[in-house]
Parts: C-alpha cells; structure tokens; sequence
C-alpha cells in the first residue's frame, strides 16, 4: 500500500475517509468554476450548447448514488468549452471542470481547470501547449515564461498543498511547466487561495487570445489532428474513469467518455 501522500491513489484517500459530506464545498468549487466558464464564454459569443449535452444538465447513476452534470459549448473560436461535475456529495468524492479546448485559428494553449475532493481538496490546472516545447523553444518562451514561472512556482511552493501524483502514464505526459496537480486540506482559506490563482490563470490566457497570430490556414489540419488525440486521450485515459465503471457500468462509461470528449463535435468539424 501507498504511503507517500503525493503518490496514494483516490481509493487510498477515499478509504480513510469514505462518508464526508463535501456539499458545502460543491457549491463553493461548482460556483468558482461556473464564473470562470461565464468569463471564457463572453470571448467567444457565438459558442452555443452541443446537442450532445442537452440531456446531461443533472443526472444520476442507476443507483442514485452518483449524480453530475455536463454541458459543453461549441462555436467560432473555441471547439469544446465543458463546465461539468460528477460524484457523491455524501461520499467525499467529486470531479468537477472547466475546460476549454480551442479551435484552429489560433495555436494558444488549451485551459483545463479541475476541482476534486477525495475528500482531501486538489486542484488541477494548466495551460496544455499546442506545440512540442522541447523543440519550438519560441512557443515556450512566449508562454512559459519567467512571468508565469515565478507565478506558478509561488503556488507550487506554498505550504498548504502537496502535489499529487497521477497513477495514468498519459495524464503525466501531460504535465507541463504550467500544470498545477496539488492536494491539500479542504477548507475555504485553501479554496480562496485557488480562487484567486485561477482567476489569475483564465484572465492572462483571455489575454493571449487578443493579442493572438492567426495560424495559417494550410497549418490548421495538422494542428487540429493533434488537439484531437489530446482531447480525446485526455478523457479516455483517466484513472477516474475506472470509479466511474463501478457505479456506472463499462458500457455507459463508453457512452459518458465519448460524450466528454465531445466525439460527435470532433466528427463533425474535421477538415482532413
């Protein structure tokens, strides 16, 4: 068994304290992440609500045990804009995220913001690049650069939290200079400290979106392929899928990851 906290695994966490009330917490997160949504989607005010999700504002697993939600938006500018949640609010556990994947016309990185209680409280976060930043050092240096290292390294540092390691292979090839993937007591004070972080976080990268270059258009296919694999596998290689399974089935889990992922909008909008 685990016992490195950066390391222990949800059911690890999940075993020492199995039965917390988080709802409290919930509405806090769920509101937090709902305002950062509202603020992206003001950037783009032709996104509108997939189809897709239309059916998915509040559901239940079969057992009435787990509940969520999950909508997503689609539109010029951003190809997939989520503000979801899943899990039990008696039973310590939820995922809940704001994420937006944008389209083609620009190559600013990704936003992916996630709140979880297990029920200690982590933060997930970052800036996904759109290139390889071991070899376009230009990319990296526009954005990851001192400014946001020394912005994410006094977060990374600060006493409240650990970071928290993911058992998925894919999720940590994930990682980049920007990602945060931290744990700590779940409190307000800790909430108020992510609060002000992520708010930091969406406000520069609405930044990046103004004074973007538009991509050429004979680059975008490449550049579209690759957001796709990343959309996709960042989904289907979650380790949270495999609780999911548990109160959902493999079969719906199926249907529930390709509906996060958005598989009907990635069909729909390839251009090669």
């Amino acid at each position: 068994m685990s016992v490195n906290k950066e390391t222990k695994t949800l059911d690890e966490f999940l075993a020492e304290n199995p039965n917390v009330d988080v709802t409290e917490y919930w509405r806090r997160c769920w509101g937090i992440l709902t305002a950062l949504k509202d603020k992206i989607a003001t950037r783009f005010p032709q996104l509108e609500q997939h189809p897709s999700t239309f059916d998915r504002d509040y559901y239940t697993s079969p057992n009435g045990e787990w509940e969520g939600s999950y909508k997503a938006w689609s539109g010029p500018g951003a190809d997939w804009l989520v503000n979801s949640w899943i899990g039990n609010r008696k039973a310590s556990i939820l995922d809940m995220n704001t994420t937006a994947f944008l389209d083609q016309q620009t190559d600013v990185p990704h936003l992916v913001i996630v709140f979880g209680t297990v029920p200690h409280l982590f933060c997930y976060c970052d800036y996904t690049p759109r290139r390889n930043l071991l070899t376009d050092v230009d990319y990296l240096d526009k954005y990851f650069n001192d400014e946001v290292n020394d912005w994410y390294l006094k977060l990374r540092s600060h006493p409240n939290f650990h970071w928290s390691v993911s058992h998925g292979p894919y999720m940590r090839a994930l990682n980049n200079p920007a990602t945060q993937s931290l744990m700590g007591e779940l409190s307000h004070a800790n909430i108020d400290i992510f609060e002000k972080y992520l708010h930091e976080k969406v406000d520069r990268w609405l930044g990046w979106l103004d004074a973007a270059t538009p991509v050429p258009v004979a680059e975008r296919p490449l550049l579209q392929q690759h957001d796709h694999v990343i959309r996709e596998m960042s989904y289907r290689r979650d380790p949270m899928n495999k609780l999911a399974v548990q109160v959902f089935g493999a079969e719906e889990v199926e249907r529930m990851i390709e509906l996060r992922m958005g598989q009907q909008q990635i069909l729909q909008s390839k251009t090669a």
